[in-house]
């Protein structure tokens, strides 16, 4: 009979540790540049949404001669809830009512911020006031 010298190819359990660093690091460097793109990419979709908002808002004032309610809203620009005669909408259709991270959008008639009204996206920490705010009136916007 004849013996032969086989070697069993496998992974020993230090090339699989190795390799299951080298994907925690490499994981540790990717992932946060997916996320700050994420981030990125909400606050760029707050920004056009407050956008296409104050242009739907100024048509609605031009055609009723006033700006919305705070009680109003937002959503009537996409249906004429207070049966305005001078209502010529939809000014948006299906207005977004919340903002890239799920919280509503912040709208006040009159504004408090120098203008006519103020709107805003409380940003992801949906607290108002503090910096990740995006606002109608410029900062951060």
């Amino acid at each position: 009979m004849r013996t032969r010298n086989h070697r069993r190819s496998a992974f020993t359990l230090i090339e699989l540790l190795l390799v299951m660093v080298i994907l925690v690091v490499l994981a540790a460097v990717v992932v946060p540049k997916f996320a700050s793109r994420s981030e990125q990419a909400r606050n760029t979709a707050a920004i056009q949404q407050i956008s296409n908002f104050k242009t739907s808002i100024d048509a609605f004032e031009v055609d009723n001669g006033r700006y919305p309610t705070t009680e109003e809203g937002l959503s009537i620009l996409g249906t004429n809830t207070a049966n305005l005669a001078s209502w010529h909408g939809p000014y948006m259709e299906n207005p977004p009512l919340n903002d890239p991270w799920g919280h509503p959008y912040i709208y006040r008639f009159p504004g408090t911020h120098n203008t006519s009204y103020d709107l805003l996206s409380a940003g992801p920490d949906a607290q108002e006031g503090t910096a990740d705010d995006i606002t109608s009136w410029g900062q951060n916007h």
